[in-house]
Order: C-alpha cells, then sequence, then structure tokens
C-alpha cells in the first residue's frame, strides 16, 4: 500500500487489535524504532502530520 495514508488508529488496529486498550503515540514510538532499524532507508516510513504514515516509493 505504497503511497496510501495510513492513521495511527487504524495501524493500532492492525497490529493489536481492535479490543486493545494502547495509546496512539505508542505507534510513534514503533515508527521511530523501525526508522533507526533501516538504516539509511529511513525515509521509507513518511510522516503526514496530523494524521499518520505512510510508505514512500522513493
Amino acid at each position: 500500500h505504497r503511497e496510501r495514508v495510513f492513521s495511527r488508529a487504524q495501524l493500532l488496529d492492525k497490529v493489536w487489535g481492535d479490543h486493545a486498550v494502547i495509546e496512539e503515540r505508542t505507534v510513534d514510538v514503533h515508527v521511530l524504532r523501525l526508522r533507526k532499524a533501516l538504516k539509511g532507508a529511513e525515509g521509507l516510513i513518511r510522516t503526514v502530520r496530523s494524521v499518520g504514515y505512510m510508505l514512500s516509493e522513493k
């Protein structure tokens, strides 16, 4: 789903399920960790301000 924006709520629902009670900021922490793990390809995950995240083609 490149170039499609996913909200934090959508990501929480897909990863942890709709019954989990987790703060949306948890997604931000995990995205930060993913970016660090991607070393050199951090730009693949783009932040869309006030909306969520997307995978970039570039």
